[in-house]
């Protein structure tokens, strides 16, 4: 397989699927979080550096009607300029009318098409009506899908070279990520740097984590974690689960959960999962007190219980102090740490002590020695809010891809280029 450290893009185009999927204010279109376009620099200057010209492809949120205004990549185009010094961004107000403007692209330049999304050959999903028979959509899918290979082979005409450095999109089977590979012979196609950094701490996570290994698990679901959680107990020693799916597993236990969230139909699954753990000599950490609101709100009334003993009428929204210091210690003793999914509502301000907390004392650990990789949205969003992502040993720009990777799944945009 090649690798762009030992490759030499001189005088080479090169199209690279970035994810440039950043917030944008919605009254400026400004870039509000450029943390993916500067995940993306060391590809892009690389091949710069190298002699080689750059066209760059992603796309920008969910468009359904064609061609947005709100949606247009030409509003990074600010951003990107000052991060590549200033340098003169070239854009394609059409992804696939762009055949002149890289036919011209000089060593040195660079070149940004238009949302590629803007598109529905991307994704591969017909944009119908929502009353459409079953036998318009059998049509349109078959239409779209003969669509779709001239919307590829359009894209790959441009360039000499491919490489894939958008990990966040690695999951899904769109045109720019899985298809587009297969236009490539395989000394032209290739990860950029992000991917790689991706794939390393990931498979240091899965294959050679050093003991002992804590996994903490936050966030909503049981249902959503469920695959991520029996893929790691062979491999951990310790389950930290926090956020909402605790009370699934206190409720299943017997305890009282007053409001709070649980997945009745998930019951018994999660004792399933206690059974799992015991059998696989994993600790199973549960919270063991709780901070509750009277109300979903930033002005809800709080108080703390243990977290078996919710009251009627409240429900839990953080990890109480107890919590706090039992979780803190399994923590600070451990040499690998996987931290997926907030604690608590973090983003209301009287519940955020315990994801701050659990924050701080993973990126303290990782100072002291410890590796710790720390991926999806809510839980990249806290690191950030806490000031302690650049003390992490890794964080992970792509949250569905990286729980898909470490569920065991394979990933179309990884696949298409290792096989």
């Amino acid at each position: 397989m090649q690798t762009i450290d030992t490759f030499n893009f001189s005088g080479k185009k090169t199209i690279v699927r970035v994810d440039f999927n950043v917030p944008l204010d919605k009254n400026t279109l400004e870039v509000t979080d450029d943390t993916r376009i500067r995940g993306a620099l060391p590809t892009i200057n690389k091949i710069l550096n190298d002699g080689g010209s750059v066209i760059l492809m992603s796309h920008l949120g969910r468009p359904k009607k064609g061609l947005e205004d709100k949606f247009s990549l030409k509003h990074i185009i600010p951003v990107l300029s000052k991060h590549l010094a200033g340098k003169n961004i070239l854009f394609a107000n059409d992804c696939m009318h762009a055949k002149n403007q890289a036919g011209s692209l000089k060593p040195g330049e660079v070149l940004l098409l238009e949302n590629l999304r803007f598109y529905a050959e991307e994704e591969g999903k017909p944009r119908l009506p929502e009353d459409a028979s079953e036998e318009e959509k059998k049509a349109a899918k078959a239409e779209l899908k003969e669509k779709q290979a001239d919307f590829v082979k359009t894209l790959a005409s441009y360039a000499d070279i491919y490489v894939n450095d958008a990990f966040g999109t690695a999951h899904r089977a769109h045109g720019s990520t899985a298809l587009i590979a297969d236009l490539f012979e395989d000394s032209n196609k290739m990860f950029g740097f992000l991917i790689n950094r991706e794939l390393e701490a990931m498979d240091k996570v899965l294959h050679s984590a050093e003991k002992p290994f804590t996994a903490i698990m936050g966030g909503a679901k049981v249902s959503d974690k469920i695959q991520v959680i029996e893929n790691l107990l062979p491999r951990i020693d310790n389950l930290i689960i926090g956020g909402g799916m605790t009370y699934t597993f206190i409720k299943a236990q017997g305890g009282k959960i007053g409001n709070s969230l649980c997945e009745e139909d998930k019951l018994d699954l999660a004792l399933n999962l206690i059974e799992k753990a015991k059998a696989n000599n994993v600790k199973l950490y549960l919270p063991v007190d709780a901070v509750n609101a009277d109300k979903f709100d930033a002005e809800a009334n709080a108080n703390t219980s243990k977290v078996d003993e919710t009251p009627d009428g409240w429900m839990g929204l953080d990890i109480g102090e107890e919590t706090i210091k039992i979780f803190s210690e399994v923590i600070k003793a451990s040499k690998t740490i996987l931290w997926n999914g907030p604690m608590g509502v973090f983003e209301i301000e009287k519940f955020a002590n315990g994801t701050k907390a659990i924050a701080q004392v993973i990126a303290e650990s990782s100072q002291r020695g410890a590796f710790s990789l720390v991926g999806g949205g809510d839980s990249v969003a806290a690191a950030n809010k806490m000031n302690v992502a650049d003390k992490i040993s890794y964080v992970s720009t792509g949250g569905g891809a990286m729980l898909e990777y470490i569920e065991g799944k394979e990933l179309p945009g990884i696949k298409a280029i290792r096989q």
